[in-house]
């Protein structure tokens, strides 16, 4: 049975609602089926891509080094990743996660460049948090906005948001990443600072995961983003707000680009205006090729960690081995576009079925 012809009703008539989800949707058997199929499938790619450069070049791959690099290269994306999760799963997308970041990151950096610097408070770096978070959720918002009520595709609504984002960060900056944009207590801490030998930044990641894996898979918000996904016109005839739900979905992603340009300025110093063009790309091959549809209705977030650290291993191992820097862009799109094709066959084959 194809995703769009689940009918969804509210939970007095659907007794087998789990009370995990709020009691008002259940998240359909196919569906949690389906992605488990997907983890297993790119959790096997991911396996079989550490053996092939841990024995390409033995004693230089999969040390305790290259694996802390990885998870501190992959915990900005996976915070991304996680807010995508959540919008693909909605049958929509968003482009303008790279400029949003960049946003954010230049309003926090001005603030702290003209209240102290580098040598900053620990307050200033408090506010600069808050209107790092409050800049992206606030862009992420309008476009929900936009696309909810504007009935404006969201591939549409989220280009024109990355082409103005970004703009609105080079007037306020003159097209260059200003100094001092963050302060050397968020460096210390957040940027290289570590808990038991793990960095910081992994530990944020990984609860950043913990926290809306558990959102999507048993709160009503994250039931109501699956029978959006699946089928908005049953949602809206049991009463969902879609419109609502869609802008908090958008928000999210905002909110989480925004925690991810928090994180841009602990490790690097710098807004690094220019340095996020491809973001939307890693990201959303992380996304597809943890198993989220593209076609909305089915994704985890355990499946995007695993589709995270894929692009993380195979440009890592790329480099290990002496490939030059172009070829690693050409292999991640080609990642990308297997990664989708793969979910079309799967797709088509749930639907015969």
């Amino acid at each position: 049975m194809s995703a769009n012809s689940q009918d969804i009703k509210p939970a007095a008539k659907a007794p087998d609602v789990p009370p995990s989800d709020g009691g008002r949707f259940a998240i359909p058997p196919w569906l949690r089926r389906a992605a488990g199929i997907s983890e297993l499938w790119t959790f096997v790619i991911l396996v079989a891509l550490v053996a092939f450069f841990t024995i390409a070049a033995p004693g230089k791959f999969f040390t305790q080094y290259d694996l802390t690099q990885i998870a501190v290269n992959a915990a900005i994306y996976l915070v991304l990743g996680v807010g995508m999760t959540f919008v693909i799963i909605t049958a929509g997308i968003d482009l303008s996660i790279g400029s949003v970041l960049v946003l954010a990151a230049v309003a926090a950096g001005e603030y702290n460049i003209h209240h102290g610097g580098p040598a900053s408070s620990w307050g200033t770096v408090a506010v600069c948090v808050v209107i790092a978070l409050a800049v992206g959720a606030g862009w992420g918002a309008l476009q929900g906005a936009v696309v909810a009520t504007g009935k404006v595709p969201p591939l549409i609504v989220t280009l024109g948001g990355l082409g103005a984002a970004l703009g609105i960060a080079e007037l306020a900056t003159g097209g260059q990443d200003p100094a001092g944009a963050a302060a050397t207590h968020l460096q210390n801490s957040l940027g290289f600072g570590k808990l038991a030998g793990i960095p910081w930044m992994v530990i944020l990641a990984a609860a950043v995961t913990a926290l809306f894996g558990a959102v999507l898979g048993a709160t009503r918000f994250g039931s109501h983003t699956l029978a959006i996904g699946s089928n908005p016109t049953a949602v809206r005839r049991a009463g969902i707000p879609v419109g609502r739900h869609l802008i908090m979905v958008y928000g999210l992603m905002g909110l989480l680009a925004g925690l991810g340009a928090v994180m841009w300025l602990a490790s690097y110093g710098t807004t690094s205006i220019a340095g996020h063009s491809t973001d939307n790309l890693k990201v959303i091959t992380a996304v597809v090729l943890g198993g989220t549809s593209l076609f909305g209705g089915r994704g985890s977030v355990l499946g995007t960690v695993i589709g995270v650290f894929i692009p993380a291993v195979l440009t890592t191992g790329l480099i290990v081995i002496g490939v030059q820097q172009y070829w690693q862009d050409v292999a991640v799109g080609v990642v990308l576009v297997a990664a989708v094709y793969i979910d079309q066959m799967r797709r088509k084959t749930r639907e015969r079925a």
